[in-house]
């Protein structure tokens, strides 16, 4: 990965509490949370299965959005 990707990853992290301890980041960005991406700066859909247990999930009409910094950072940057 590159190094800016890196840094800026770690800065994400320091600057949130994630509620699943960043199972995302330890596996490598291998095992995340299954979102898509809409084209919104700051937000995907989110399209787990109970998004109302995710503190950063938002609900709209009969969906949900994933506001996670890290979720969307790595969706727009890594394509994942």
């Amino acid at each position: 990965m590159r190094e800016d990707l890196s840094r800026h990853i770690k800065e994400i992290m320091n600057d949130i509490e994630c509620p699943k301890g960043f199972t995302c980041a330890e596996s490598g960005f291998e095992t995340l949370c299954r979102a898509g991406d809409i084209g919104l700066e700051r937000y995907l859909v989110c399209l787990e299965g109970n998004p109302p247990e995710c503190s950063f999930s938002l609900a709209f009409g009969e969906g949900y959005f994933c506001q996670c910094p890290l979720r969307v950072y790595i969706a727009k940057n890594l394509r994942r």
